[in-house]
């Protein structure tokens, strides 16, 4: 290699033994999980074990008597809480109560912009399903995983033990399962080493021609939030690649009740990842299970222009254990989907 080559080569180990990932992990624990504030005080959150609060959306139905059912939302990558507002607002006329969390680093919450570690969020999903199953005793309650937030309950799902006993069921939308494994070898070496010697690297994703909607003017109103991220870090893409992996590989132990939907335009989370994910599915889930997927739909299934079946379909599935068929007949093109695909049979 020569002398040149070898002093080269010690100048990109000493970068890479000196630079990692900036990675904002939990503190000790030091109480127990809780819900502070209400709807009328307009400042909830959920407080985790190590004290860190996670600014809280609580949408109740009108009325007094106690809901039908209660849904809490996960958001996606560089997103919050918010963006659960117009399907909560309808599950609300439904009679069905909605949360909505900012997740570690997203959002209103602290360190915004860093990666908490994957563990983190899936604790944190955990331990906010247990508070919402203990605020609403004898209620059916249902977690809502949108892109991450998909894969954060996914793989939180792989230890079945660690879930409230109480919770009915999970629907994944558009689930980020885009892990290592579907990537091409130069994307997965080029992530870690800009992670690694460049951790405080930000990408815009300008450029990308990536379409997560056809619903325009929800996508620029996106761009307008400042609590949405438009800068992200690089060592925060390298951790939720990370996530996506583990969500990938729970996938065989996927057994809880569950709803996957699937917009066939998705741009974000191509069909290669979903197929994989589908393929590794228990062929027979112990608690049922319903795929559907939608011809016009795109990454933000719940708001794109088409959402309201989407809404229709979910709000069929949470009040029918046994269903077998939605009101938009998604499960059955689900089924043309996945054979297109190689993947499962019906």
């Amino acid at each position: 290699m020569g002398w040149a080559g070898f002093g080269f080569s010690a100048i990109v180990l000493s970068f890479v033994i000196g630079c990692a990932p900036i990675i904002k992990h939990p503190g000790p624990d030091v109480q127990a999980p809780q819900i502070y504030g209400s709807p009328e005080t307009d400042d909830a959150s959920l407080i985790m074990a190590d004290g860190m609060a996670l600014p809280l959306r609580i949408w109740l139905p009108d009325g007094k008597q106690p809901p039908d059912a209660v849904v809490l939302a996960v958001h996606g990558f560089n997103d919050y809480g918010a963006f659960f507002t117009e399907f909560a607002q309808y599950l609300n006329r439904h009679n069905i109560a909605a949360y909505a969390y900012d997740q570690r680093g997203f959002g209103a919450s602290d360190d915004t912009g860093y990666w908490a570690g994957t563990q983190a969020y899936l604790d944190d999903a955990i331990s906010s399903l247990a508070l919402i199953v203990k605020r609403h005793p004898g209620v059916p309650v249902f977690g809502f995983g949108e892109s991450m937030g998909g894969a954060v309950l996914m793989a939180a799902a792989q230890n079945r033990d660690a879930l409230p006993a109480a919770l009915d069921g999970l629907i994944l939308a558009a689930p980020a399962v885009w892990g290592r494994q579907t990537m091409p070898w130069y994307q997965n070496a080029t992530l870690w080493l800009a992670s690694h010697l460049i951790p405080s690297l930000r990408f815009t994703g300008q450029g990308l021609d990536i379409i997560a909607s056809d619903n325009m003017e929800m996508l620029r109103a996106l761009g307008r939030d400042p609590l949405v991220i438009k800068q992200t870090r690089v060592d925060a893409i390298w951790g939720v690649v990370n996530l996506m992996d583990r969500a990938l590989d729970s996938a065989q132990d996927f057994h809880v009740r569950s709803l996957i939907l699937y917009g066939e335009r998705d741009q974000v989370i191509k069909q290669a990842p979903i197929r994989a994910m589908l393929a590794r599915l228990p062929e027979q889930p112990e608690n049922g299970r319903l795929i559907a997927t939608y011809e016009d739909g795109y990454h933000m299934l719940i708001r794109d222009l088409g959402a309201k079946v989407v809404w229709q379909d979910i709000l069929a599935w949470i009040g029918n254990r046994g269903i077998t068929s939605l009101p938009s007949g998604a499960e059955q093109r689900s089924g043309k989907f996945i054979r297109r695909m190689g993947g499962l049979a019906d």
